[in-house]
């Protein structure tokens, strides 16, 4: 009787997530933020320059999306 190895199968990483957010080199998870679509005529132009920047996901947060990338850093 030959035996034969099972491995586990693989975890899928949430492809929606992958494409909304950034690793930093410190482990950090880099966002884009929201509001920057539409109706941009009546926000101030400082608004718009903060929307701009990049927003960083809070740290109770970063343990549950981590595991929706389970093969990122």
């Amino acid at each position: 009787m030959k035996i034969v190895e099972v491995d586990m199968p693989k975890m899928k990483t949430s492809r929606s997530l992958a494409k909304r957010i950034r690793f930093t080199a410190t482990g950090k998870l880099k966002r884009a933020k929201a509001g920057k679509s539409h109706l941009l005529s009546k926000k101030r132009k400082k608004r718009k320059l903060d929307l701009r920047r990049p927003g960083f996901v809070v740290k109770e947060d970063r343990e549950k999306l981590r595991k929706l990338l389970p093969y990122s850093l």
